[in-house]
């Protein structure tokens, strides 16, 4: 089997053109994620060259102009002219939709890139990209603007070693913003550093001159340690194996914490799978199986008791990293692997590798099953009652909370649900909202802190038990995104200590126990003023300190009142219809989960046990503080 990467290797599919006049078919959207989608698609070649055993160094640079570079020390795109199509292999790959080497198992064995639409489609979408290739000792150059070739291929001279450097700027005209985060770019490549043990990873910032280097070549077991490092594990080693059955190869380290909610992480060929897949239901099955089968030989359970799947994952934190030869995701964004083979193939060396384990290490097999008996039978009692408020709400005659004003519209892509705090802003919410669409939940003080309690005492909660209903999704393994009643959920509480707390407490909920309503995109945090500021008949309202700084200038600061809203039901019905929840002029911030990994480790911090890395975080964080209530 032939590895060698060269011209002959890459064939061509079908042009450019739609790319421009779509790109959200390509890269998802042209907001923010979008963007970054751009710098993830170049680091995904070079990761594919270190899959294929060619790069062992990638540097990824924002420039001050804010442009991005991407270097690796790979093979280089190959540079000679295509026989059949009289260009450069460069050219044909950075200007023609699936052109590419990846279309064959030869030159790439396994590979992220699959669809050959990648590389392409950030020249496409950039007013400019410049493309650097050492190879045959030589280092060639070509400019390409907005995805038209502008420059032929020039060598620049002569120079040591192979690599690829892509430098490309965001065009203006598609995206929304041109602005890239360190920390998103960051994030994503210290994954990659994880799941490819001993590749190193560099990051610079030359607007701030940050800059770190990621290597770990503890590979996916250092990534749990890292994942759970403000957590109290129930082993200190992670479960780690791996095997190979049918040119899939499975990569898995497990570690269970004394927490109550499961983080499980799938990848494969490096694509972060968030909607997991084939390779994630064979692995939740041979988990269940294994503590089953473990249980029941060792005596360990009553009456006999099983394990269900939410049972055998309570406090487990898992990564799961497949290479897969061929692999079948659900459209470019890649977020959803869907080979059926790999389901058998994973399930069946998860089994095998793990029973082994826990034959040899029955201590830390005994304290993983007990914590699962606690659980199962915490989840009985909740289900007892869910099954109790049923009945009572049957007997009710009404399934939803008494609290709620619910909307006429019976669309849920059309109705809102606005969850606000204590009955003072409630009522005032409910004299300002639209009936038609907007509906009304009120919570009483602050709710349960779920990430200290489990499931049954959540379920007696009933604040949280009014939102579950309101939401109409259910919990747990009855959740149900086709139930949701409103598809945007706005959490609109009070701009003081208090409010930011109920806040982070409804934040920690949805995360931990509704998570696909945020990757719905269903999920809201409403922006109410801060100041009201009046002069004569003229009122302008301020939603930062900045702009109640430039507003008062603006009206001359002689004879200017100024009020500082502390909470919701100091405005009258009408200010808040105006400033908070007209659609046509309110402000509101979308809530997304673009790292699930920082995310977790931010509720774990700022909700779990431990004070040590509260205090930590507070020490870190407490110069960059916006709005301070004292």
């Amino acid at each position: 089997m032939s590895d060698e990467y060269s011209v002959d290797k890459i064939q061509v599919l079908e042009g450019l053109e739609s790319v421009r006049k779509n790109p959200g078919m390509y890269i998802g959207s042209t907001d923010a994620r979008g963007l970054h989608h751009l710098v993830h698609e170049v680091v995904d070649n070079a990761i594919d060259e270190a899959l294929a055993g060619y790069c062992t160094r990638i540097q990824v640079t924002i420039n001050a102009d804010g442009s991005i570079t991407v270097t690796d020390n790979g093979r280089g795109i190959p540079v000679d002219v295509h026989e059949k199509y009289k260009k450069p292999g460069v050219e044909l790959v950075l200007t023609t939709l699936h052109a590419g080497g990846k279309f064959d198992d030869k030159t790439y064995k396994v590979s992220g890139g699959l669809h050959g639409v990648g590389v392409s489609v950030v020249n496409a979408l950039s007013e400019w990209l410049e493309v650097r290739i050492k190879r045959n000792s030589k280092e060639y150059y070509q400019k390409y603007e907005r995805g038209k070739t502008v420059t032929p291929l020039k060598i620049l001279g002569e120079a040591d070693g192979t690599g690829t450097t892509v430098t490309f700027y965001p065009d203006p005209e598609i995206f929304e913003t041109t602005d890239f985060s360190y920390e998103t770019i960051a994030a994503r490549l210290k994954e990659m550093a994880f799941l490819n043990a001993g590749l190193r990873i560099e990051i610079t910032d030359e607007r701030s001159g940050k800059h770190e280097i990621f290597k770990y070549d503890g590979g996916i077991n250092e990534f749990i340690l890292y994942i759970n490092r403000n957590k109290n594990p129930l082993h200190p080693e992670p479960i780690y194996f791996r095997g190979e059955r049918e040119d899939v190869q499975v990569e898995v380290a497990i570690q269970y914490t004394d927490s109550y909610t499961e983080n499980v992480f799938t990848f494969v060929n490096n694509i972060n799978t968030h909607e997991g897949g084939t390779h994630l239901a064979g692995f939740k099955g041979a988990l269940t199986r294994v503590l089953n089968d473990y249980g029941r030989k060792n005596n360990m359970f009553a009456n006999g008791q099983s394990l269900s799947g939410e049972d055998c994952r309570e406090g487990i934190t898992a990564v799961i990293s497949c290479k897969v030869r061929i692999p079948q995701f659900e459209g470019q964004t890649k977020t959803k692997l869907g080979n059926s083979e790999v389901r058998g193939i994973v399930e069946s060396i998860t089994y095998e590798k793990l029973s082994e384990f826990f034959e040899e290490h029955p201590a830390v097999a005994r304290t993983i099953i007990d914590k699962a008996i606690i659980s199962s039978r915490a989840r009985e009692a909740a289900r007892k009652a869910r099954e109790l408020t049923r009945r009572k709400g049957i007997l009710e005659s009404s399934a939803l909370p008494g609290k709620l004003a619910d909307c006429s519209c019976r669309d849920a892509s059309k109705s809102e649900l606005y969850i606000v705090e204590g009955d003072s802003a409630g009522g005032s919410a409910k004299q300002a909202r639209d009936k038609e669409f907007q509906a009304i939940l009120p919570l009483r003080g602050k709710v349960l802190n779920v990430e200290k309690a489990r499931m049954d005492k959540i379920l007696k909660n009933k604040e949280i038990l009014a939102l579950i209903t309101a939401i109409g999704t259910g919990i747990g393994e009855e959740f149900n995104i086709e139930n949701a009643r409103y598809h945007k959920i706005i959490l609109m509480t009070d701009a003081d200590v208090d409010g930011e707390h109920i806040r982070t407490l409804l934040l920690t909920f949805f995360f931990r126990y509704m998570r696909p309503l945020i990757e719905a995109g269903y999920l809201y945090i409403a922006q109410p003023p801060l100041y009201k500021i009046s002069k004569g008949k003229t009122v302008m309202y301020a939603y930062s300190e900045e702009e109640r700084q430039a507003k008062v200038k603006e009206l001359g600061e002689r004879g200017v009142s100024i009020q500082r809203y502390k909470g919701l039901g100091e405005m009258n019905p009408q200010q808040l219809w105006e400033t908070t929840m007209d659609p046509e002029r309110r402000t509101m911030l979308r809530v997304t989960v673009e790292n699930a990994v920082e995310a977790d480790e931010l509720f774990t911090i700022l909700m779990g046990e431990r004070v040590e890395p509260r205090r930590e975080f507070i020490e870190r964080h407490a110069r960059d503080v916006v709005n301070l209530d004292i």
